[in-house]
């Protein structure tokens, strides 16, 4: 491993700008470094369907034994503000001047393949075919995940089933196996337009059905794998006028998809007597944003990479989390995946800093894995 290559290759990374929907100039220099190093490399354009301006990544190296391989999955899109980035080395951590995130998520988990790739080319290690797969717009829902068209993917670039997604938060040792599905909901109550200070009476206030429907509703936490939370109400109408609509947004996240929808069923239940009590009318929508994520082989896979980190000395966790990733996009399609730590701390914020201690540990462990 060239730990100054490592730290050289993230800095150029995280200075290119690429926000979801926004990350056509760095997936160019992604597909220019895979194919500088020879592999090859297959883009898929689901972009068009949702908007954006970069592929999914398809890339192969070509393995010199036989197996059924391995893939490597990590998104390129960055959470704003991540326009300008100013990278800092302190010690062992790198850092930005706190105006903007760092891109650690998950350009670090991007800079761990890179590496592992060139490791791999250089020693001319033995190893299984190795798959990579990097998607856009993972922070925006997983579009790039969900939009694959994989009918038009050559048979020969299908990723190898077993996946390791480098996009865990926090040391290298970490390994979440099992997440969450999740569904959006979005229920739009009806009432009756009226003069507040003179006929109320006649009107059917909107946001008191809203209210009543909340109230009998069970929020937060639902049982030991289930969750819920509100995430908007919306009602715009001058004090004077009884407002006849009002729009409420939620999610509910869970590991069990009858305790999900038997949640959904309870919140329309409270939607329907609040109707029932003031008038007025309601319409309840639900989607499911992702589906869980589940190990296939009860966790060989997960206990298999956890001696690898075991062998180096490495305390290992198996993680049940509560979020969601392009791997419960993957799980869909069969595709077993663990998602390991990297040394990516306070995500999302711009107090993120990289540990490159773990991120050298996470390097090694691949190489470890794929040439055992």
């Amino acid at each position: 491993m060239n730990k100054e290559r490592v730290i050289n290759n993230f800095i150029d990374m995280v200075k290119i700008y690429s926000p979801s929907l926004n990350e056509k100039e760095y997936s160019e220099y992604l597909v220019k470094y895979l194919e500088r190093l020879g592999l090859e490399v297959y883009l898929d354009l689901g972009y068009e369907k949702y908007g954006g301006n970069a592929p999914t990544i398809f890339a192969k190296l070509k393995g010199n034994i036989a197996g059924s391989g391995v893939t490597l999955a990590a998104h390129m899109d960055v959470v704003e503000p991540c326009n300008n980035i100013a990278p800092i080395i302190d010690g062992d951590f790198i850092k930005t001047d706190e105006t903007t995130t760092l891109g650690g998520d998950d350009k670090a988990g991007i800079a761990a393949i890179l590496e592992t790739l060139q490791n791999l080319i250089e020693t001319e290690a033995k190893h299984e075919d190795v798959y990579v797969v990097l998607t856009p717009c993972e922070e925006n829902g997983m579009l790039g995940a969900k939009n694959i068209d994989w009918e038009k993917v050559p048979s020969h670039m299908i990723p190898a089933k077993n996946m390791i997604v480098i996009d865990n938060s926090g040391r290298a040792g970490l390994i979440a196996h099992t997440a969450p599905s999740k569904y959006d909901f979005k229920i739009t109550f009806k009432g009756k337009k009226a003069h507040a200070g003179i006929e109320p009476e006649k009107g059917i206030n909107a946001i008191s059905l809203a209210g009543i429907a909340i109230s009998a509703m069970n929020i937060g936490r639902i049982d030991k794998l289930t969750t819920s939370n509100l995430g908007t109400i919306h009602s715009e109408f001058p004090s004077n006028v009884v407002a006849d609509l009002c729009v409420v947004t939620g999610e509910v996240r869970g590991h069990s998809l009858e305790s999900i929808l038997e949640t959904l069923t309870a919140y329309e239940d409270a939607c329907k007597k609040s109707v029932e009590k003031l008038g007025g009318e309601f319409s309840f929508e639900k989607i499911c944003v992702f589906p869980t994520l589940k190990p296939t082989d009860d966790l060989a896979f997960a206990k298999e990479f956890a001696k690898i980190y075991e062998d180096m000395g490495i305390s290992t966790e198996l993680q049940i989390i509560g979020g969601g990733s392009d791997s419960n996009i993957f799980a869909e399609r069969g595709y077993n995946s663990i998602i390991i730590g990297v040394g990516m701390e306070s995500v999302h914020t711009v107090n993120e800093k990289l540990d490159t201690r773990e991120l050298f540990k996470t390097i090694e462990s691949l190489n470890r894995y794929i040439t055992k």
